[in-house]
């Protein structure tokens, strides 16, 4: 039985029935918002410089020096050392160039520059930085980033980006001024982990969306996205050795609706994309059970050595459990895993294990130390759920928390014994859940971990989540989102935010600035960059979003 059903005492299959029965006629239907309950105190001027303070991640230090400006012109140009930091001036340049109509030439960077414009450093930060840590300051005449990593300076053109006026994210040339407000910020990460999760096993969504939600991912400071390629309803990665796994396993999804599948020059775009903002992507390959798309694609795979029908269903399918003891389960997933890891830089192979509670222990702990080996082979780390952690060796594996209360006992034992520990709790970070009853509109959204309004999204803590986790255990935190019940992009933006910014400040920003009141003024202030850079949001009820949002 699902997991979710468990929590909620409730029936997948009427739950299926009322989703299917409007999926059809809602498929295409955009979010409806409401304005802000309460006239803003002030109107934002479009032309002035943001706060050095009005960031989102909230920066560990900000000195803001009040009758300092520095404006962006039609003459300044962006230098860089060289390198990795030339790479992060051509992204900042291309952010910048559009919306500005200025030309903004890249120049090389050394110490007898007369920099008149932005300057990007690698090397030199303080050593507190560590490697996703940035300086900026701003005088009069430049900004200048320095960092003693790529990713401190990815992470510093996205403060820069919120410090300039909303109108920077316009689609198209827009007049200036493009003042920034003077001073000095220092930052650097609470948790070297901040992810996100994006399904796209239940319904598939193009490269191009997916892109799309890795730009607004790379606004806030996520640096890793959990690719979900495979689940019971569908399998998107083409895996050239068992090419039935897209032709028959990727043809359907939930309700029967919105099949396809990437290729894997299409996964490595999206690799390379993401790599670029500073983003590494964790292909997850499911198992032991969601794997119904696959047993549906090679009888072989099935213990009886039936395929089994294609499964289009709301919940988990009981029937989507590999055949954990038969030689050619190995085969194929060694085949999977090793394409994959051949096209993945980054660390992880997510291998699932969510949802087994009804396969015996002993399988359990047969099948992980099959997959680990697996995954070991192909010089990767393994990330898996929290149930896994009943069957994975500690030493070197992360796990991911989804159900504070399921299997807490595993959870503790293992992060005491080296395990790391990603708090991604559904009642807080499930960003598939709906704010409120209404919103949004049936049948997009779930609702089983709860209704999660902003401040549920914001007021939590990861050390708080399972008692008995030492806090040195935690690597950081994530937001899933499953999309059983989204259906286009505008659903997954509108479900995304305003929520992904708050879960990305609990990742970020140090826990002594976690504070809603301030935060729901600097998450509001979002409102008229995320409109101007099309980004589709939800004007949830209890901020006071400011004129423009």
């Amino acid at each position: 039985m699902d997991i979710r059903t468990l929590v909620l005492g409730r029936s997948p299959r009427r739950r299926l029935k009322l989703a299917v029965a409007s999926i059809t006629v809602t498929a295409s239907i955009a979010f409806t918002t409401t304005t802000a309950s309460g006239a803003p105190t002030t109107i934002d001027d479009a032309n002035a410089a943001a706060p050095l303070g009005n960031v989102v991640p909230a920066p560990v230090s900000v000195q803001p020096a009040a009758d300092v400006r520095f404006y962006l012109k039609s003459d300044s140009a962006i230098y860089a050392t060289g390198g990795a930091a030339t790479d992060v001036a051509n992204l900042l340049a291309g952010l910048l160039r559009t919306p500005t109509g200025y030309g903004l030439p890249l120049k090389p960077l050394s110490p007898s520059t007369d920099v008149r414009g932005i300057a990007l450093m690698l090397g030199g930060a303080d050593a507190s930085t560590g490697a996703e840590g940035y300086q900026l300051k701003v005088t009069g005449t430049a900004v200048t980033i320095r960092a003693n990593q790529r990713q401190g300076l990815i992470n510093g053109v996205a403060t820069l980006r919120q410090l300039l006026p909303a109108k920077v994210d316009s689609q198209n040339a827009v007049a200036g001024p493009w003042p920034v407000q003077g001073g000095q910020i220092l930052d650097y990460p609470r948790y070297a982990y901040r992810g996100a999760l994006l399904d796209v096993a239940r319904h598939f969504f193009p490269v191009s969306t997916v892109k799309r939600y890795i730009d607004d991912l790379a606004r806030y400071k996520i640096n890793y996205l959990n690719l979900h390629l495979i689940d019971d309803q569908g399998w998107r990665i083409q895996i050239g050795s068992w090419p039935n796994l897209t032709e028959i396993g990727g043809s359907t999804g939930v309700g029967g609706m919105m099949g396809g599948y990437y290729t894997m020059a299409d996964y490595k775009a999206i690799v390379a994309y993401a790599a670029q903002r500073g983003i590494t992507v964790i292909p997850e390959v499911e198992g032991p059970a969601h794997e119904h798309a696959a047993l549906a694609s090679y009888a072989e795979l099935n213990c009886d050595g039936v395929a089994k029908e294609l499964y289009v269903g709301y919940t988990v399918s009981p029937d989507g459990i590999l055949c954990i003891r038969k030689a050619v389960t190995y085969t194929f997933l060694d085949q999977v895993i090793g394409q994959l890891a051949a096209a993945t830089p980054g660390p992880y192979i997510a291998v699932g294990g969510d949802e087994t509670q009804g396969i015996p222990q002993a399988d359990l702990q047969y099948y992980y130390s099959r997959v680990t080996a697996i995954v070991a082979k192909y010089g990767k780390k393994v990330l898996g759920w929290q149930e896994s952690l009943g069957g994975l060796a500690p030493a070197g594996a992360t796990a991911t928390v989804w159900m504070p209360g399921l299997s807490d006992d595993l959870v503790v034992t293992a992060a005491n014994a080296g395990a790391k520990i990603i708090m991604a709790p559904a009642p807080h970070a499930y960003l598939d859940m709906k704010y409120d009853p209404e919103t949004p509109s049936f049948p997009v959204g779930n609702s089983w971990a709860g209704f999660i309004d902003v401040q549920t999204a914001y007021d939590w803590r990861p050390e708080a989540m399972v008692a008995g986790v030492p806090p040195s255990a935690i690597g950081g935190v994530a937001a899933p989102l499953w999309t059983e019940t989204a259906f286009a992009l505008d659903h997954l933006e509108n479900l995304a935010f305003p929520r992904l910014p708050a879960i990305a400040e609990v990742g970020w920003s140090p826990a002594a600035t976690h504070n809603w009141d301030s935060f729901k003024v600097r998450l509001a202030a979002q409102g008229p960059r995320l409109r101007a850079a099309r980004v589709g949001y939800y004007l949830h009820p209890t901020l006071q979003w400011p004129w423009g949002s």
